[in-house]
């Protein structure tokens, strides 16, 4: 399928348009009383549209019985699964449940800018569990079985990959109840209808880093990127480089990019480049997004949202584009009717919930 790009005016814009393909692809999934399996990014790019779909989905159960789903007409999202895309390995905490309720971890981003802003929960949500992994153990592992596994990738992060008749437990305790058990989740779900994906500095998707091959990237185990726990410290996140984990589980690009249809979002000067590489050059391994191009040749439904920002390279080259099959429309000029910080949650009484 060509590929589709909007450019919209700004992050709000974007949020806002965004949210509006998420729900309409939840109401065609619902519409004939099925449930909408939603893959989901972290980062800054997702967390407005994440607010919009949010309100629409308490405005749209109301505060009727359960009995009565989606009485204001909106999606219900008690008919929504998600499986969100990574989860860091190394987080401080004594056990799985304080690594868990970190507020760096990304099941708290998740229930922070989304979960918790709901009326009525989903019907699941997954998180890889990277939570479930003492980092300390399985770099001891790592280095006492170099047997057991070998590395893959041309930069600095690389993909840990696991013998599966590994001779360490820890090692086949990754790759047993953390990489292949989520992929087994996501396959009894029926797959991922929609995936959000955002992009990281260098292109890559969720953890899945720069140089790391597209074959055989599905559940990966990344020690990451000096360059992403760089801007993990300077985005504020952790304190220092010590203090940041060394390691994830992450969807890889393989499996992302298996999802019925794929929305990348991209907000601001950061992002420009790689947005700009990863349609305008051919699909490489060193800008993991471009695996979209693979994806869309292959019949994925791939829509870019961009700001005027990071699109203003795709922009620049529409003729280009427009030879290679990439249609852009340009929405730069609107403006978003409801701004992210006008979006108001109530207390609703009769749940003790947001509204």
């Amino acid at each position: 399928m060509p590929i589709r790009v909007i450019v919209a005016h700004d992050f709000d814009h974007l949020s806002e348009v965004a949210a509006a393909e998420v729900e309409a692809e939840i109401a065609r999934r619902q519409a004939g009383g099925g449930v909408c399996v939603l893959g989901l990014a972290t980062g800054a790019s997702p967390t407005g549209m994440y607010r919009h779909l949010a309100k629409a989905m308490n405005d749209g159960c109301g505060s009727g019985s359960a009995s009565a789903p989606g009485q204001g007409g909106g999606p219900d999202p008690r008919r929504v699964r998600t499986f969100n895309l990574d989860e860091y390995v190394g987080l401080p905490g004594r056990n799985a449940l304080e690594r868990t309720l970190h507020p760096e971890s990304y099941a708290f981003f998740m229930v922070q800018e989304l979960f918790g802003l709901l009326n009525r929960k989903f019907a699941s949500t997954g998180i890889p569990g990277g939570e479930l992994v003492d980092q300390d153990a399985l770099i001891r592992a790592l280095a006492a079985n170099p047997a057991d596994w070998k590395e893959q990738g041309t930069d600095a992060g690389r993909s840990i990959v696991i013998r599966p008749d590994a001779q360490s437990e820890v090692l086949r305790s990754v790759r047993r109840d953390v990489l292949d058990a989520y992929e087994a989740d996501i396959r009894e779900a029926g797959g991922i209808d929609l995936q959000v994906l955002g992009i990281g500095g260098r292109g890559h998707v969720a953890f899945h880093e720069a140089g790391i091959p597209f074959e055989g990237s599905r559940m990966l185990l990344v020690r990451l990127d000096d360059d992403t726990v760089r801007h993990a410290v300077a985005d504020g996140h952790f304190p220092s480089e010590h203090d940041c984990p060394r390691y994830a589980v992450s969807m890889g690009a393989q499996l992302a990019f298996e999802a019925r249809r794929v929305l990348v979002l991209a907000s601001g000067q950061r992002k420009t480049g790689p947005v700009t590489r990863s349609l305008m050059d051919e699909p490489t391994p060193g800008l993991p997004i471009s695996y979209g191009q693979v994806y869309a040749a292959r019949g994925g439904d791939l829509l870019y949202l961009v700001d005027r920002v990071a699109g203003e390279g795709l922009l620049a080259n529409r003729s280009r584009l427009d030879s290679r099959g990439i249609r852009i429309e340009d929405r730069s000029t609107e403006r978003a009717r409801t701004p992210v910080r006008d979006i108001r949650f109530y207390r609703d009484a009769s749940l003790g919930t947001l509204h």
